[in-house]
This record gives C-alpha cells, sequence and structure tokens, in this order.
C-alpha cells in the first residue's frame, strides 16, 4: 500500500463512531465487510456528500443517499442491498458524526396553524433502535408461519419511485382535456400498475411459507401462485402483518406535550411528530 505523504492527512476525516446494525451485520462480504466486533465504522460527510444529499433528482432515485452511506461508511461497499431496517440507524449515525448529538425538527403543532420546534437526542434515538429486537417471521390466524426476507434500499426505492410516478400521471390526467373514457382508461392503467407493483413487494418480502404440517414452500413461483389465488382475507393479513414489521429499526414518531397556551387554542395535550432524515432537516 503506497503511503500518504500529503502534510495534510492529519486532517483528513476518520472514523468517529461506530454503531451495531439491528440486522447484526448479516451480510455478504460483497455488501458489507464481515466485522469481528458487530460494529460499523462512520465517518463524517465531506462537503461532496452535503451536495449529494441535497440534490433533488439524486435524493429521489436514491443515488444520492447510496453514495452518502458508501462515502461516510467504509466496510459498506453496496449501499442499495442495506436492509431497511438498518437504514436509520446509518442515517442517525452519519448525522451525529458530522454535526454532533442533536438535531432540531420543526413541525406544526396538531389542531392549531402553529409551528414549533424540538431538539432530537441522537444517541437516545439509537438506543431506542437498538433495544428493539427484530422479527423475522409471524403467525397467521390459520397457522401458516411467514418467514421474511428483509426489503433492501434498492426496493424501498424503486418502490417509491414508481408509486411517486404513477401518482404524478394521475394528477396529470386528471387535470388534462382528454376524453372521459380515455381518463378511465388510462386510470385503469395506473391502479393496475400500482397493485402489481404491491404483489411484486409482497413477494420480495416472503423468504418461505411453512404450513401447519411442517412443509416448508420457498419456490417464489408456488408463493406467488398462493398469493394470486388465496382468499383475500388471508392475504390482507400477511399485508398488514408485513406493514407493522417494515417499521422495524425505524426511528419512532416523539410523543410530545402540548404547552397549556397551545391547548387553549386547540391543540391535543399529547400528540406525535414523525422524524424523518431528509435533506430538509438533515443539514444544520
Amino acid at each position: 500500500m503506497t503511503e500518504n505523504t500529503n502534510p495534510l492527512n492529519k486532517y483528513f476525516r476518520q472514523e468517529s463512531l461506530y454503531v451495531a446494525l439491528p440486522s447484526g451485520i448479516n451480510y455478504p462480504p460483497n455488501v458489507m465487510v464481515p466485522s469481528k466486533t458487530g460494529e460499523i465504522g462512520i465517518m463524517p460527510m465531506t462537503a461532496k456528500d452535503e451536495i449529494r444529499f441535497k440534490t433533488p433528482d439524486a435524493l429521489m432515485n436514491g443515488q444520492g443517499v447510496v453514495d452518502v452511506i458508501q462515502s461516510c461508511c467504509p466496510s459498506v461497499k453496496d449501499a442499495w442491498q442495506i436492509k431497511n431496517y438498518d437504514l436509520d440507524t446509518i442515517l442517525v449515525a452519519i448525522r451525529i458524526a458530522t454535526y454532533g448529538e442533536t438535531m432540531d425538527i420543526s413541525f406544526n403543532v396538531p389542531g392549531i396553524n402553529e409551528q414549533a420546534t424540538h431538539t432530537v437526542n441522537l444517541p437516545a434515538v439509537l438506543d431506542q433502535i437498538r433495544e428493539s429486537k427484530i422479527a423475522t417471521e409471524f403467525m397467521l390466524k390459520d397457522g401458516l408461519k411467514i418467514k421474511l426476507r428483509p426489503l433492501t434500499y434498492r426496493d424501498i426505492t424503486t418502490a417509491s419511485l414508481q408509486t411517486f410516478q404513477q401518482q404524478k400521471m394521475y394528477t396529470a390526467v386528471q387535470d388534462s382535456q382528454l376524453a372521459d373514457e380515455e381518463k378511465a382508461k388510462r386510470f385503469n392503467d395506473a391502479f393496475k400498475k400500482l397493485t402489481d407493483l404491491n404483489a411484486t413487494i409482497v413477494l420480495k418480502n416472503i423468504s418461505s411459507i411453512q404450513m401447519t404440517d411442517g412443509t416448508e414452500i420457498s419456490d417464489p413461483i408456488q408463493i406467488k401462485e398462493f398469493l394470486d389465488k388465496a382468499n383475500a382475507i388471508i392475504v390482507k393479513e400477511i399485508e398488514t402483518q408485513m406493514m407493522a414489521l417494515r417499521t422495524q429499526g425505524a426511528v419512532k414518531p416523539l410523543k410530545l406535550k402540548a404547552t397549556e397556551e397551545q391547548i387553549k387554542k386547540g391543540a391535543p395535550v399529547t400528540y406525535e411528530v414523525p422524524v424523518t432524515f431528509d435533506s430538509a432537516n438533515f443539514f444544520v
């Protein structure tokens, strides 16, 4: 290895934080370098990283987030394959390494037209995520056991982008001067694409299905046929359970109390505020 002789190298960024991921770093080596400690090192963002994270197109298609993760996490080789429930831990850690342990968020107090701010303690957020146990399977009422395959960041980004495109198309058609018959056709096409997208995501999220007699089915073709032909109540139960488990590892909403003045104006006594990590609040 060539030694860096730049006299400024002592000012180069270094790994300043180490975090354990909810997945336990259970990744193949082409995605993440194995760790003996079970933690990954986090470096602060560079000026280039900030620009990537502020570029709308790069954020929309996910490339900006991928580039920043791979820049700030030397052990991550393919951020597209990061599991959905590891993502918030990594973003919170990058935020801490770059700007410190607190982050201010702005929000509208429910029930009144008033904006407020709150300071989030980010290490406490990481502790909260760390305390939660990741579930990898669930049981249906009829005894079928669904074993899960976590969605990747690529899966989530693809689904979000396609959903956004269909919703944008729906709005454009609704506001257009097309004949009602043509509008109905395009609406139906958009609805079908969204339905197919949801079915694809559900299928990707299933690793195997275990029957009550112990038989385990892992063939995607057979699982797809089951999802296509099963009772709608069963499929709805699967989707509901999956939606709940997909929030594993995510930062939970803040539970806040309104002031006496806010309550007098019509705000509820307590309310929740979602905490997200995007270009609107990620930067100081």
